[in-house]
């Protein structure tokens, strides 16, 4: 069996069982959909009017959960973004904890349906607070370019019930949010990764100590026949690696580990020597993107790809939209689209990957501001600063003798830019926020796409 989806009307392995879906956004719509088809007793909720007038829209049965009388649910389907314990629970979690009703993610009850429908194929969880899309991404495009039936979703791309159902040879590869693996109850990865950890969502975790507990649940139930991939360029990674029943494998973009795989330079090895020059992966620039690659190569290798297979993979990877996303060239200066930059953390990734840039920034800030770059302020040639916090950053940058300008839209910005970079002799410029974007877009994506489509109407140029 390589693709189950032919077993169709006669395949329901949630009959006679009620779930209770919240949250119906992008996931849990079609979530609820398919746990119908499946023969599921759906009941649909959100609390924006809208999204429970698109599920009655679509036939989907609508009613408060936490209304029912002892919450008479075998699971509740929560979505991610919806607490269920800190900071404060969600009407449905406290009603569905209160009954001793699990409280779920959509991942499990994929794992499940895979499960129930005979099929043998493997699952593969990544996470991590960076990273971890390039790396899920770029597992599923050496899969696939290896000609290895696969599926990539999760909290990257399509949400986990809107992937295919797979044969024994296929792998579903996901990437898991901390928000996720909390959410879990028997689904085993045969090859799990924890790339790093810094401090992020520390109010739904109650603190770094719960981020981490969250985190590591992504290896839970392995056993000796799996393999447990550890980022190691950070302090949590002997943490994580301790205790393990499976194959634990180190991976570095920094050092050569023992039993692992590393970066020396821009040479990816493992003990068996060279397994490919990242110099030949544009998408891949950065020590950060070094420790991607070895931490995708270490998963597939657990998978059966060979050497060279991976080596090519590498270097035909395209990147991710709105990643150090390459998205034109002209006279010889290189535009980089990084708009899903939305902190100073992953700027400073981005950052430390070019010797020199003129750098766009700005928008809504995080707490911090741009402070923590000061040392990577010797890279930025000239600042060009767009959104609320233009005047902030131009202060910030002015104190460090960084040149700057204040653009304050993108459109104003992209011709500074190339300017800046013209007269200064500079070859990249940098859309790297380190901001959120919502004072002057719809997210991340829509500032990237718009950067995108202001630098293919640049006019071509010597």
């Amino acid at each position: 069996m390589q693709n189950a989806a032919p077993l169709a009307a006669a395949f329901r392995p949630f009959a006679g069982q009620r779930i209770a879906v919240v949250g119906l956004g992008k996931a849990g719509l079609p979530a609820a959909a398919r746990l119908r088809g499946w023969g599921a007793d759906v009941l649909c909720w959100d609390d924006g009017e809208a999204a429970r007038a698109a599920a009655a829209a679509a036939g989907l049965p609508v009613g408060d959960p936490a209304a029912r009388p002892g919450f008479p649910f075998d699971t509740l389907l929560l979505s991610p973004g919806i607490p269920h314990i800190r900071p404060s629970a969600h009407p449905a979690a406290a009603a569905a904890r209160a009954a001793g009703v699990p409280v779920l993610c959509d991942a499990e009850l994929l794992f499940r349906a895979v499960r129930a429908s005979g099929s043998r194929a493997r699952f593969v969880g990544i996470t991590g607070t960076n990273g971890k899309s390039t790396t899920t991404a770029l597992v599923h495009h050496l899969l696939r370019s290896a000609g290895r039936v696969a599926e990539v979703g999760g909290n990257l791309g399509p949400a986990a019930l809107g992937l295919d159902l797979l044969g024994d040879d296929g792998v579903y590869v996901l990437e898991m949010s901390s928000y996720m693996l909390e959410r879990l109850q028997s689904l085993r990865f045969d090859v799990a990764a924890v790339l790093n950890l810094s401090p992020d969502h520390l109010d739904r975790h109650g603190g770094m100590e719960g981020y981490a507990a969250a985190k590591a649940h992504v290896f839970d139930r392995q056993q000796a026949g799996d393999v447990a991939v550890i980022g190691m360029d950070d302090a949590s990674g002997a943490a994580f690696a301790r205790g393990r029943a499976a194959r634990v494998v180190p991976v570095s973009g920094l050092a050569s580990r023992p039993g692992g795989i590393w970066a020396e330079g821009r040479a990816l090895r493992d003990a068996e020597g060279l397994l490919a020059d990242l110099d030949a992966a544009p998408a891949l620039p950065g020590s950060h993107n070094a420790q991607n690659a070895a931490a995708a190569a270490a998963i597939v290798l657990a998978l059966g790809l060979p050497r060279g297979v991976i080596a090519a993979g590498l270097r035909s990877f395209p990147g991710l939209p709105h990643r150090q996303e390459r998205v034109g060239e002209r006279g010889g200066i290189l535009f980089v689209n990084d708009s899903k930059a939305t902190n100073a953390d992953s700027t400073e990734r981005a950052l430390a990957s070019y010797d020199s840039v003129v750098w766009i920034g700005g928008g809504v800030p995080k707490a911090g501001g741009i402070e923590g770059l000061g040392p990577l302020f010797r890279r930025i040639a000239h600042g060009v600063l767009i959104g609320q916090c233009a005047e902030e950053f131009s202060a910030t940058l002015s104190t460090h003798n960084v040149p700057n300008e204040i653009a304050g839209t993108l459109e104003a910005a992209l011709p500074a830019a190339l300017a800046a970079a013209r007269r200064l002799g500079v070859k990249v410029v940098l859309l790297s926020p380190a901001c959120a974007s919502f004072d002057q877009f719809t997210g991340f994506d829509a500032r990237g796409d718009r950067f995108r489509a202001l630098v293919a109407s640049l006019p071509e140029m010597e």
